[in-house]
Order: structure tokens, then C-alpha cells, then sequence
């Protein structure tokens, strides 16, 4: 191939595996120049800036999890190039384990690496080769282009990334997906699928091998952190280099300031006796100045409380008279009212008067007649009633008489053998004796009959109630009382009480949860029980504060409701107010994308006033729930339901995945990370429709039967007694029979004499006709008499209204005057209180404006004074002074007479102190104070760096903690490996963490040992040989893989220099490591094979085959297909022979 002309080149990459098949594979060609490899040190200029693009692929994210098909997200799935390097066009598709990208030298295998490196947007520099985008395009060609297909996260779309070049800009352009998209948006998806292109961990190209050796040990271990282990070491380790820095600054810091504080305090100290002498002076020159503002002051405050008092009485009093004043008022209307009665009943009076004067001679004539008459007339009338009413009875009389006579004439005419009258007295005595037997028979007999009735109507009450109980048990709040009597016998019977006393209450009281509320949907009933605990289950809720005090009074204060003594009943009230409720956590679109049904308010059925008691106390508003825990993302739901609201309401909820429940809790410090607490979601035994009890019902059907059964011998007993009755009245009617035989001549005789005498009264149609004559008459002169008496009648009652009336008047005049002297009285003492309230308040006013125009014209130093406690105005400097006065103390603590001639009297006696204390030069106080007020802001400042320090302390304690145990497991592990490795080729290596003071200065060294004479030597550049260098870098490599959290790793010809025992074991051990299940994509690129290697069914061969007598035509020369080929005709030969 090397004899070929350069120009004529041709390229084809193609692969295949066992797991893929032909389906897989892809060929394609390109006519390329080859070109000579250059090594150019520098930064590249990429679309995007090299810190720009280094600081967002170092962000760090969890390999995600592997898909059906083998790949990790992240990984290449397919690379298809265009104008690029060495190739026309190509396309090929890697698998998701080891690939391994054979070839000659300079057929392109290296391109391969630089096109992943740059289609993904790193900066060439991270190549090592051309340090130009434009460097990269095809020889002769003005554009090209590279594309990447990388596996997108579980369930969603690939990522396609298109990068075009162009061979005249330095410049570049990205399409994702498609669509037009900017360098840094690639780089954060990639940051997103931890791609480490820039990591030589991670990705090593043939010409950065030899950097690898010559990394710093400190390069090597921040190169690791990035590349495998704790997604945090990198973080971490950042975090106690900079707070290391700065803790050793500021340490200094505090140091030197201490130093300068203690000289400071020094100086101050020698000058504290002439600055104590100054203050003195100054606080009696500042005592006097108060002292002739206070004077004034206290002057005007000593007024202000006569004043008050003076008001405080002119205000009791004026109330009073108004009082007094509306008390009397109705009094006076009333009395009003009846002076216009009194006039309007006079006239009308002296009118009728008049008129009756004139009828009143007429009457006294006719007086006396219609006296006379008037008795004439009851008495006429009470004979004609009485005629009427005789003559009735008479004749009923003698009907009655002669139908007696007859029955007895008939018994007569069949009459029995007479018997003398001793005998027949001796009949009647037997009989009435067999009578009165008969009499205490039927007492007994009535006794028997009503304890029957009393005990058929017992057994048929008791057959009507287990009837009634037996309804009951169809009933379900009946069924679910009788549970909770099981549960909670003292509930129970409070509920049972609250169902026949509901009158007792304003509003309607609500029976507990277990009763009144249902869940509709019976899935979501395990859910919605989990919301509640047992307590809230038996709660009573009230709609009032009344009915509150109500249901407690009967029920936890007192005995009145008949309850166990010592029951506690649980009762709730609340105000409502739904305006004061946090709000449900999610949006009804959000709740849905997190894969919850809904909110646990929404599966329950219940009175509308219990839905405010599940708000309110079991936020169940805020409660989601999803009954596939599986669609449920807790994580994000996490988040949602505890983040706060606008006004910092909310930080944490709870909700339901299935059968587990998340109780999400927010700290409001520090970092505010959310805090989930579980527990798992216990089947519902409460709010399940209960089955009737099979016992119970027994029971009741038990009793019914037997109530049955007696009633039944009840009823035998009473058809019995019935018999009995008849022949008690059987006996009873032939005695009366037998007695009336007896007694009838006697009887019949004496009826005979009263009909005739009845017969021969005499006829009251005469006497009738009289009477109605003369009551005719007498009405008839009653009529005259009558018009004469009317008109007296109407003056008389006109007169006795207005003698009515005006009695009232008087009576009334009497009680206004009375209560018109208390007013009056009332009224003076007013005036007199009013007149001094006057007086006084302009006392005051004056003294207070004499005080105000005191504190306007005050020192402004005075007045600075009272701004250092926020008082503004002078208004509000004299209200403050006046508060002084009244507790007794001023600003600074002295304390202050309330009396204004006591305040004289300490102003006499500082004016002698200020005499008597020498002047002090002021420029030393104010230096003193000038430095003391450094002294306590140069203290001020020490204690808040020393805060910080010891923040900074515990941040890298903190920080030491979490990365030093990790970066030692992840050291030990690849340590492990990589000495492991070593004894396999018969060598040794060694891995060890070296620690120092200073975190930037951590390291790792790798210790190498080739030959059996040697000790373990620190891996340099100059140190080893190139073969050395680069078997210790790819078992390096090699056992971080298993620890990377890159989606793919990528080493070239890093078998360079490498003999073949060393060459042969470095293959085997790493198709061995990349090839397990759990392994991430690998590429290996090598340029020669050894024979005989270790093969693995999840490796992938990418063979490439470049050179100028490639055929043009696409599948000719595709590998799969030419062992296929050979395959059948192997087959064929055999068959054959």
C-alpha cells in the first residue's frame, strides 16, 4: 500500500458482531490525500471559547441507566463523516462494549478519534495535532462535516449532532437533531451525559499518550476525580483548595489585625482618666440642658393631668345629662299626646252633654217604669220556659210508663205458680246471693283478661323492636356505629346521643369520619385511610364556636350526656378561613407528568362543612395520590410538593406512590434540601363497607321466634278467657231476668197511678197564651224607654274618657316634672364642671405651646439626642419627654421628681457640680473616642472573621469528609486492579494516595517496577522507556474503566513500543474488563494484531480498509459479506467430496 500514489486513496470502515449481525453493518468510500501528521502546542479556537467549553463539560451527572439494546446514554451509536481528514464519506455504527478500530497505518484510524473529539464539540488542542477547525477538512475540498448519533436517555430520542467545517474559516456550525443549534447548547447536553472528551482518563489520542506519563501527580489525581468515582470528588476537592487558600489568608488576616487591636486598646487605656473627667462634665452640662427643658415640661404635664381629670368629670357629667335628657324624652312625647287627647275629649264631651241634659228630664219619669219593667219581663219569661220545658217532660214520662207496663203485662200473661211472699222474698235473696258470686267472678275474670293484654302487647313490642334493630342492621351508618362501638364504646355513645340532640345546637354538628365520610372509589380507600390516624378518625367537628362549648359541655365537662365517667370525646372547631390555606402543591398538568391520579380531597364523599376539617387539619387538599407506584417519579415529586410558595408558605407535603407514603418535609436553612420520611399504606379497616354481624342477627331472629311462640299461648289463654266472659254475661242477663219476673205486679201497679195522675194534669196552652200576652206588652214599653236612655249612655261614656284621660294627664305632668328636677339638677352640675374644664384646658394648652417652642429652639445636639431613637419630629421629642416624666427616668437613667419644684432643685444642684469640675481639653476626648471607635470596629471585624474562619473550618471539614473516604475507595479500588494487572505480566505497580498540607498539592503516584532488581519507581516522562510508559498508562486505564462514569472511553495505538507478551496480556485483560455486562462503550484503536487474541461475543471489530484499488461501487469488499461468502463455498466443497 505504501507504494500507492497518495492521491488515489481510497477508505471503508466497516464492522460487525455476533450480537448485531449483517443488519449492522455500513459501508461507505472516500477518495482521500494523505497528510502528514503535525504536533502543534497552543489553544484552539473552536466556535465556542476554550473556558467556556472546558467549564461546562466538567459539570458532572450519574452515568444513566443501560436501554434494551445495550447502550448507555451518551454512548456512540453511529459516525458518519464527510470531507474529513483522510475520508470522502464514511459511515459506521460502533456497538455498545469494546470496539476495536483496526487498520494500517494512515488509513484513517486516528481520524476516527479526532472526529469524535471535534464533533462533539472539544477544542482541538485536546488532539494534539492541528491546532485549526479548518485544518481538519479534506485536502482539495472547501466543506465537510461530521455527524454523531448518541444514545439519547431511556425512553427518548436519540441525539444526532452535525458539525460543519469549512477549509477557508476558522469557524463552524451545529445542528441538533436537525435543528440550528449553538456550540454551548452541545456542550451542556454533553455535560448532561457526562461525556469526558477532555479528560485524558478518559479519552487518549495518539498523540497525547506520552502526556498521559509526563501528567503531574496532582494532574493525574484531578484527572481521575473527573473520570471515575463519586460524581462530588471533583467538587469537593475544589471546595478545599479554595476554602484551604483562603482559610490560610484570612488566618493571617486575623492574626495582624489582633496584633494592631492590642496596640490600639493600649493607647486608649493611658488616656481614660482625662476622657472619664470630660464625660462627667459633659453629662451635667447635658443634665442642666434636659433639666431647663424638662422644667417647662413637666410644668405643662402636671396641667395636662388637671386637665385630664377636669375632662374626664365634665365628660361623666355630660353624659349623664344626656342620658337623662333621652330617658325623659318618651315621657314627654306621651305626655304630648295625651294633651291633645284631653281637648279633643272635652269638646266632644260638652257636645254630648248637652244633648243629654234635654233627654234627662224626659228620664227621670220613666226611671222607676223601667225598672218595674224589666222584672215583669224576667219574670214572664222564666214561667213560659218553665211551662215549655214541664209539658216535654210530662209527656216523655208517660211514654216511658206505659212501654214499661206493656213489656211487663206480657211477662204477666205467661205467668209462673205463684208463691206466697216468704217465698218469694227467699227467691230474691238466693238469687242476689248467686248474683254477687257471679260479680267476683267477672272482677277476676276482668283482672286475667287485662294481665293478658299486658302481656300479648309486651311480647309484640319485643317482636316491633328486633324487628327494628334487624332493619337497623341493613342500615350502613347503623352497621358503622356498631363497629365503632367495638372500637370505641365511649365514641359510640356519643354519637348516639349527638343523632337525638342535634336541636341542642345552632349549626349541624358532624358525626366522625368513620361514619360520615365514604371513599366512592373503593381503589383509592387503603389511600385516603392512610391520611387519617385514629384520633381524627372518632373526631366530632363543629361548624361554631357555641356549638363547640355546647358538645364539650355535654360531652367532656359534664356527665349530663350519659357517657362511661372519664370518657374524653375528641371535638374540633376551626374558623374558617380558606384563604388562609396553603394552596395544593401541583397543578392538575404537573400532578399528571409526575404520573399522580389526583388529590385525596377529591376520592372522598361527605357533608360539605366536614370538607374545611380535611383541609385544615389533614391537608389532604394537598395530599396526591398515585395508585401505580411505579409511574410515580418520587424524586421530582419531592421537589414539587415541598418547594415554597410566593410568601414562603408551603416547604413540604405529603403523597401516596402506590402502597408507600412520602412524608416531604423542607428545611428554610442552609441548603433547604427536602427530607422524605415512609411508611407503608396499611389496608383500610375503617371506612370499608362493614358486613352485617351473623351473630347479631341470630340473636334478634332468636328472640323474634320466641316472642312469637309466647304470644301465640297468650293468645290460646284469651280465646279461653272469652269463653269464660260469655258465660259470666249469660248468667249475669238471667239473673236480671229472673229478678225483673219477681218484682213486676208491684211495679206494674204503681206505674198505673203515676200515668193517670200525669193523664189528668191540667192543659198549659191557657197559661202559655197568657204569658206570651203580657211579655208583648212589656216590650212594647221598654221601646219607648230605650231612645231616651241611648243618649245619657254616650254623654256618660264621652265623660269617662275624658275624666280617663285627663287622670292620665296629671299623673304624667307629676312624673315629668320629677324626672325633669333630676335633669335640671344634672344640667347645673354640668355647666359648673364645663366652666372649669374651660379654665383648665387653656391652662394647658398654653403651658404646652410655651413647652413646644422650649424643644423647637433646643441644641441640635440635644435634639440628635432623641433622632438616635427615631424620633423624628419635635412633636415627637415632647411626647417622649413627657413619657419620661411619667416613668420617672430619662434617656441616660437618671431619674427624674415628677414634681416641677423638685426638678428645680436638681437643676440648682448640677449647676454647683459644673462649677466644681475642671475643664478638660476636648481634643484628647475625641481622639480617645476616635480610636475607641476604631478599637470596637477592628473588634467587630476580628469576631466576624473569626466566624468565618471557623465557617470556612467546619466547610472543609465537612468537605474532607465526604472526599477523602471517597477519593481512598476509589484509589484502593483502581489500585487493586491495576497492581493485579501488573502481576499477571510479571511486574508490579502500585498506587498510592500522597496527601500535603495544601489540597491543591494532593496527589496521585503511580509506582512501576519492570525488572526484578529494580525497586517501585515513581512514573515520569524521562524515567521509564516509551513501552513502559504506555503498558502503565493503558492498565492505568484499565482499571479505572470500571470505576468511569463516562458513557464511552477512547485510548489510540496505546500499544506503541509495547513487546508481545505485554502487548498480548494488556489485550486480554481488556476485553475481559470492557466486556462485562455492566461495562461502558470503548473504543480501541491499534494499527497491528497479534495472533490468537481473547475474543468476546459482546466486542465489536472495526476493520479499515483504505487504499486507491478500492472498487467505486458501495458493497463490494464488505468483510461480513466475503466470509459469508467463503463460508458457503466451504460448505459447498464438502458437500461436494
Amino acid at each position: 500500500m505504501d507504494g500507492l500514489p497518495s492521491d488515489v486513496d481510497q477508505g471503508d470502515a466497516e464492522g460487525g458482531s455476533e450480537q448485531e449481525g449483517d443488519g449492522d453493518d455500513d459501508e461507505g468510500s472516500s477518495k482521500a490525500h494523505k497528510r502528514v501528521r503535525v504536533n502543534v502546542e497552543g489553544q484552539s479556537q473552536p466556535s465556542t471559547s476554550a473556558n467556556e467549553s472546558i467549564g461546562m463539560h466538567r459539570a458532572r451527572v450519574q452515568t444513566l441507566p443501560r436501554d434494551v439494546d445495550g447502550f448507555i446514554p451518551g454512548s456512540i451509536v453511529r459516525i458518519q463523516l464527510k470531507n474529513f481528514v483522510t475520508y470522502d464519506w464514511v459511515e459506521f455504527r460502533p456497538g455498545p462494549y469494546l470496539n476495536m478500530i483496526l487498520g494500517p497505518n494512515g488509513t484513517g484510524k486516528s481520524s476516527i478519534a479526532c472526529a469524535i473529539c471535534l464533533g462533539l464539540n472539544w477544542p482541538p488542542s485536546v488532539l494534539g495535532r492541528a491546532s485549526e477547525l479548518n485544518s481538519f477538512v479534506k485536502l482539495g475540498k472547501d466543506a465537510g462535516h461530521i455527524e454523531i448519533e448518541l444514545k439519547g436517555p431511556k425512553g427518548k430520542p436519540n441525539l444526532i449532532i452535525c458539525r460543519q467545517l469549512s477549509a477557508k474559516s476558522r469557524g463552524s456550525s451545529f445542528t441538533l437533531n436537525g435543528k440550528s443549534a449553538t456550540g454551548k447548547e452541545i456542550t451542556n447536553r454533553m455535560a448532561e451525559l457526562n461525556v469526558q472528551v477532555g479528560n485524558l482518563c478518559s479519552f487518549l489520542p495518539q498523540d497525547k499518550v506520552s502526556e498521559f506519563a509526563q501528567m503531574t501527580s496532582q494532574q493525574l489525581l484531578r484527572e481521575t476525580e473527573r473520570a471515575a468515582g463519586d460524581h462530588k470528588l471533583t467538587s469537593w476537592h475544589d471546595t478545599l483548595i479554595s476554602s484551604g487558600k483562603e482559610l490560610k489568608q484570612l488566618q493571617q488576616i486575623i492574626k495582624d489585625e489582633k496584633e494592631r487591636l492590642e496596640t490600639m486598646q493600649q493607647r486608649n487605656s493611658d488616656l481614660e482618666r482625662e476622657v472619664r473627667m470630660y464625660q462627667e462634665r459633659r453629662a451635667i452640662e447635658k443634665e442642666i440642658e434636659t433639666l431647663e427643658v424638662l422644667i417647662p415640661v413637666n410644668e405643662y404635664y402636671e396641667a395636662k393631668e388637671i386637665y385630664t381629670e377636669k375632662k374626664k368629670i365634665q365628660r361623666v357629667l355630660h353624659d349623664k345629662v344626656r342620658r337623662l335628657k333621652e330617658k325623659n324624652a318618651p315621657a314627654h312625647a306621651l305626655l304630648d299626646q295625651f294633651g291633645h287627647k284631653y281637648k279633643d275629649y272635652e269638646r266632644e264631651r260638652e257636645n254630648k252633654k248637652k244633648a243629654a241634659r234635654q233627654k234627662f228630664l224626659q228620664m227621670k219619669s220613666k226611671w222607676t217604669e223601667s225598672e218595674k219593667i224589666e222584672s215583669l219581663v224576667e219574670e214572664v219569661s222564666g214561667k213560659l220556659e218553665s211551662v215549655k220545658k214541664g209539658e216535654k217532660e210530662r209527656i216523655k214520662k208517660i211514654k216511658d210508663l206505659e212501654a214499661q207496663n206493656a213489656k211487663w203485662q206480657r211477662e204477666l200473661d205467661n205467668p209462673p205458680e205463684l208463691e206466697d211472699l216468704q217465698t218469694i222474698n227467699a227467691e230474691i235473696k238466693a238469687l242476689n246471693s248467686k248474683h254477687s258470686k257471679t260479680g267476683e267472678r267477672q272482677l277476676d275474670l276482668q283482672d286475667r283478661q287485662r294481665a293478658n293484654a299486658d302481656a300479648s302487647g309486651a311480647q309484640k313490642a319485643q317482636i316491633e323492636a328486633a324487628m327494628s334493630e334487624l332493619k337497623k342492621l341493613d342500615d350502613e351508618k347503623h352497621r358503622k356505629l356498631q363497629n365503632l362501638s367495638k372500637w370505641d364504646k365511649d365514641c359510640a355513645d356519643a354519637v348516639a346521643w349527638l343523632r337525638n340532640n342535634q336541636n341542642k345546637f345552632k349549626m349541624e354538628v358532624f358525626e366522625p369520619p368513620v361514619i360520615c365520610l365514604t371513599v366512592p372509589d373503593k381503589r383509592y380507600t387503603n389511600a385516603v385511610e392512610a391520611c387519617f390516624n385514629a384520633n381524627q378518625l372518632k373526631t366530632l367537628v363543629v361548624q361554631c364556636p357555641e356549638d363547640y362549648d355546647t358538645l364539650n359541655h355535654y360531652l367532656n365537662d359534664t356527665d349530663k350526656a350519659g357517657l362511661r365517667k372519664g370518657a374524653r370525646i375528641n371535638t374540633w372547631f376551626r374558623p374558617k378561613q380558606e384563604n388562609m390555606l396553603v394552596g395544593p402543591p401541583m397543578s392538575p398538568d404537573e400532578m399528571a407528568s409526575l404520573g399522580f391520579d389526583d388529590y385525596a380531597i377529591n376520592y372522598v364523599d361527605c357533608p360539605d362543612g366536614l370538607l374545611w376539617f380535611l383541609k385544615k387539619e389533614l391537608n389532604m387538599h394537598r395530599t396526591a395520590i398515585g395508585l401505580n407506584g411505579s409511574k410515580v417519579d418520587v424524586a421530582r415529586s419531592m421537589d414539587a410538593v415541598s418547594r415554597f410558595g410566593p410568601k414562603g408558605e408551603g416547604g413540604g407535603a405529603t403523597f401516596i406512590a402506590g402502597s408507600i407514603m412520602n412524608i416531604v418535609q423542607r428545611s428554610r436553612y442552609g441548603q433547604r434540601l427536602p427530607q422524605n420520611m415512609t411508611r407503608d399504606v396499611r389496608l383500610a379497616r375503617n371506612l370499608v363497607n362493614s358486613a352485617i354481624d351473623p351473630e347479631i342477627k341470630k340473636t334478634l331472629d332468636k328472640r323474634i321466634q320466641e316472642a312469637r311462640h309466647a304470644l301465640e299461648l297468650i293468645e290460646v289463654e284469651a280465646v279461653a278467657l272469652a269463653g269464660e266472659e260469655t258465660k259470666i254475661n249469660a248468667e249475669e242477663k238471667e239473673y236480671k231476668k229472673n229478678h225483673v219476673g219477681i218484682l213486676i205486679p208491684s211495679k206494674l201497679a204503681t206505674n198505673e197511678g203515676e200515668i193517670q195522675k200525669l193523664e189528668n194534669a191540667p192543659s198549659v196552652e191557657d197559661e202559655r197564651a197568657r204569658l206570651k200576652k203580657k211579655l208583648l206588652e212589656l216590650s212594647k214599653k221598654r221601646q219607648l224607654i230605650r231612645a231616651l236612655i241611648v243618649n245619657q249612655v254616650d254623654a256618660t261614656r264621652s265623660g269617662l274618657e275624658f275624666l280617663q284621660v285627663g287622670a292620665n294627664k296629671n299623673a304624667l305632668e307629676a312624673l315629668c316634672q320629677q324626672k325633669d328636677e333630676a335633669y335640671q339638677k344634672a344640667f347645673a352640675e354640668f355647666e359648673e364642671a364645663d366652666k372649669i374644664y374651660q379654665t383648665v384646658k387653656a391652662d394647658a394648652k398654653e403651658k404646652c405651646a410655651i413647652s413646644k417652642e422650649l424643644v423647637q429652639n433646643m441644641d441640635q445636639e440635644f435634639k440628635d439626642r432623641f433622632r438616635e431613637m427615631e424620633l423624628v419630629s419635635d412633636d415627637e421629642i415632647f411626647l417622649e419627654m413627657c413619657k419620661w416624666l411619667t416613668s420617672g427616668t430619662t434617656q441616660d437613667g437618671s431619674v427624674y421628681a415628677r414634681k416641677s419644684d423638685q426638678l428645680r432643685a436638681e437643676l440648682d444642684t448640677q449647676r454647683t457640680k459644673l462649677e466644681m469640675n475642671t475643664h478638660t481639653n476636648g481634643s484628647v476626648v475625641e481622639q480617645y473616642e476616635k480610636r475607641q471607635a476604631e478599637i470596637s470596629t477592628l473588634d467587630q471585624t476580628v469576631k466576624t472573621r473569626e466566624n468565618n474562619a471557623q465557617k470556612i473550618e467546619r466547610a472543609i471539614k465537612n468537605a474532607r469528609d465526604n472526599w477523602q473516604p471517597a477519593l481512598e475507595r476509589l484509589v484502593a479500588s483502581i489500585g487493586k486492579k491495576f497492581s493485579a494487572a501488573f502481576d499477571r505480566i510479571g511486574c508490579a505497580g502500585e498506587i498510592r494516595i500522597n496527601p500535603h498540607e495544601d489540597y491543591d498539592k494532593w496527589a496521585i503516584d503511580i509506582l512501576v517496577k519492570f525488572r526484578d532488581r529494580e525497586k517501585l519507581q515513581l512514573l515520569t516522562g524521562q524515567r521509564q522507556s516509551g513501552g513502559e510508559r504506555s503498558l502503565t498508562t493503558i492498565l492505568y486505564l484499565m482499571s479505572l474503566t470500571e470505576e468511569a462514569r463516562s458513557p464511552f472511553s477512547l485510548v489510540d495505538e496505546i500499544n506503541q513500543g509495547m513487546d508481545m507478551r505485554a502487548e498480548r496480556a494488556v489485550h486480554n485483560s481488556m476485553v475481559e474488563v470492557t466486556c462485562k455486562a455492566d461495562s461502558a462503550q470503548y473504543f480501541l484503536i491499534t494499527p497491528k494484531l497479534l495472533p490468537d487474541l481473547d475474543y468476546h461475543e459482546r466486542m465489536k471489530i472495526l476493520c479499515v480498509n483504505n487504499g486507491e484499488w478500492l472498487p467505486e461501487q458501495q458493497g463490494l469488499g464488505n468483510m461480513m459479506n466475503m466470509i459469508e461468502t467463503f463460508v458457503q463455498h466451504r460448505g459447498r466443497s464438502a458437500a461436494a467430496a
